[in-house]
């Protein structure tokens, strides 16, 4: 979905915070994705991932803060921010009733996305799917619910792509395709995408500038080729574990 004088950012989040009472889920995080950039949100179970996420796709309001998707204010104008977003995450799948074309159809539907009867089909054969298309969602492996789920979150050629753990559940190799297939998504277009896992591997090859959360706040920021070397860490799961464990020890250098 083309948009005309669009912000350098697809997203742009400024001192977003979520309180529960006395608890801060987020803190005061601020951070961009750039047109063409896949950045990593990290950290461990806990740090405000999840929260984060449902944030930028207007399930939960900020307690303070902004979020703007294409300079749109997800609080003051979620419908139209929503149109350049789509999502997919293990925990989020599809309706097992219905067939992997009735999916993409109804999603396809709630999207607004036109010529449908074009554009599922080529998603079917993108995602390697063509031969489950009158197969029930329910039926499907765990891995190819999953490529469903990817399949759903290209539907309307989203500017902001949120993918949570989006390779959990496929073996090694149609994960790598999965990679690629997103890496050329976000070089091709006009779009950027906002990528969370636990796959250290995956986040390395995968993103250009990852984030670490911890307690809500951003503790770590930086290229995932270098930044752990920066902290005195061999590699990325190394790092990973300290902002789990030692977060304070990261904070103070």
């Amino acid at each position: 979905m083309p948009v005309t004088n669009s912000p350098r950012e697809v997203l742009a989040v400024l001192n977003a915070r979520k309180v529960y009472g006395d608890l801060a889920a987020v803190d005061g995080i601020s951070f961009q994705v750039g047109r063409n950039e896949i950045v990593g949100l990290l950290g461990p179970n806990g740090a405000g991932k999840t929260t984060t996420i449902n944030m930028i796709l207007g399930v939960l309001e900020p307690s303070g803060g902004s979020i703007r998707i294409e300079g749109l204010d997800i609080t003051r104008r979620r419908r139209q921010a929503l149109q350049h977003t789509n999502f997919a995450a293990v925990y989020a799948p599809l309706p097992g009733n219905l067939t992997v074309s009735q999916n993409l159809r109804i999603f396809g539907m709630i999207y607004g996305v036109r010529d449908l009867a074009s554009r599922i089909p080529a998603l079917l054969e993108q995602f390697d799917l063509t031969g489950f298309r009158d197969t029930k969602c329910g039926l499907l492996s765990s891995g190819e619910q999953t490529r469903v789920c990817l399949a759903k979150a290209m539907l309307n050629a989203p500017n902001l792509l949120l993918l949570d753990e989006p390779t959990a559940s496929l073996d090694p190799a149609t994960a790598r395709e999965i990679r690629a297939k997103i890496r050329a998504f976000a070089a091709e277009g006009a779009g950027g995408v906002l990528w969370t896992s636990h796959n250290m591997y995956e986040v390395q090859e995968v993103c250009d500038r990852v984030l670490f959360l911890s307690h809500g706040k951003i503790l770590l920021e930086g290229d995932p080729k270098t930044l752990p070397q920066e902290y005195g860490r061999e590699n990325l799961e190394e790092l990973f574990i300290a902002v789990a464990r030692e977060p304070l020890s990261l904070e103070e250098r």
